[in-house]
């Protein structure tokens, strides 16, 4: 087993391919195949995995997200940290906090138009720690 912590910064609400910092990490494993379990440390962020190809999906994504969860609706009682506060909560636990992926020969075992992203939903920037795990 190998384990790293990345952190990741984001600029607000975006959609952050990390598929290339995580190859990076399975590329350094002294096994070659196995499973890579990644998992966010944070409630308000998702990882997914999506379509590498045409960026249109990703605005699209939010496009949908935006208009599924609204941020200020008054309906939401928490909001200790602004607007956006419950809807990023929402968001999280609709998408996923983690991701298991195989890898062999050091690669990602990912379809052709599949890449792995760091959701963030909060409308301000954070630092995201992913703990990565290789299991051989």
């Amino acid at each position: 087993m190998h384990r790293e912590t990345l952190i990741f910064p984001t600029r607000g609400r975006e959609i952050l391919s990390i598929t290339e910092d995580v190859e990076e990490v399975v590329g350094r494993c002294k096994e070659k195949s196995g499973l890579c379990h990644l998992f966010l440390c944070h409630t308000s962020a998702s990882l997914i995995l999506c379509e590498n190809s045409d960026p249109d999906v990703r605005l699209d994504l939010e496009t949908f997200a935006r208009s599924l969860v609204i941020d200020g609706d008054p309906k939401y009682r928490h909001d200790a940290e602004g607007a956006d506060d419950m809807p990023a909560h929402i968001r999280t636990v609709l998408t996923h906090s983690d991701l298991t992926l195989p890898f062999e020969n050091g690669a990602l075992l990912l379809g052709t138009w599949q890449g792995v992203y760091l959701w963030e939903h909060r409308t301000s920037g954070h630092h995201r720690n992913v703990i990565i795990t290789l299991l051989t």
